[in-house]
């Protein structure tokens, strides 16, 4: 590595090296905590995706298809049914004929769903103050602000 290189990748103002620092160690980790605490089965993190996918979903768009949870997980059509259909068996989701297109399905949250989402956003938040306990308020504050931004300007 060039000093240049090294430099780049040392200036705090360049985020990119560790935004993905902080998603490769996260991806892994909060899957197997978050499900148990929040269904009972460390397997189900894919209910907690799907509940937040429509949710997210929802605020952008009037009707919620399998093709636009597919879009907000990053996944092929087929992945992200399997996905919904878990989630409608679990009882976190509704899947009922499109009014729109016969042949689509729109996608609900149910009151366990709503539930499911509560519990998660909680447990996002109390993770977020845990990992930033030691930080001023301020701080804080303005870390949770950009965030917000970023996701924001993603529509994720």
């Amino acid at each position: 590595m060039s000093n240049d290189q090294a430099d780049q990748q040392q200036d705090p103002t360049n985020g990119g090296p560790a935004l993905f620092r902080l998603v490769r160690f996260w991806s892994r980790r909060w899957i197997n905590t978050a499900s148990q605490e929040l269904t009972g089965e460390p397997r189900h993190v894919q209910h907690i995706l799907a509940v937040e996918a429509v949710h997210t979903a929802a605020k952008h768009s009037t009707e919620i298809t399998v093709g636009t949870v597919a879009h907000h997980l990053g996944l092929d059509h087929s992945g992200a049914s399997r996905i919904i259909r878990d989630a409608v068996e679990a009882g976190y989701l509704t899947r009922l004929p499109s009014p729109q297109d016969r042949r689509r399905a729109s996608l609900h949250l149910t009151d366990p769903g709503h539930s499911l989402l509560h519990a998660s956003h909680q447990w996002q938040n109390q993770t977020f103050t845990a990992l930033t306990a030691t930080w001023p308020p301020q701080d804080r504050h303005q870390f949770a602000t950009y965030l917000n931004r970023l996701a924001d300007d993603l529509s994720v």
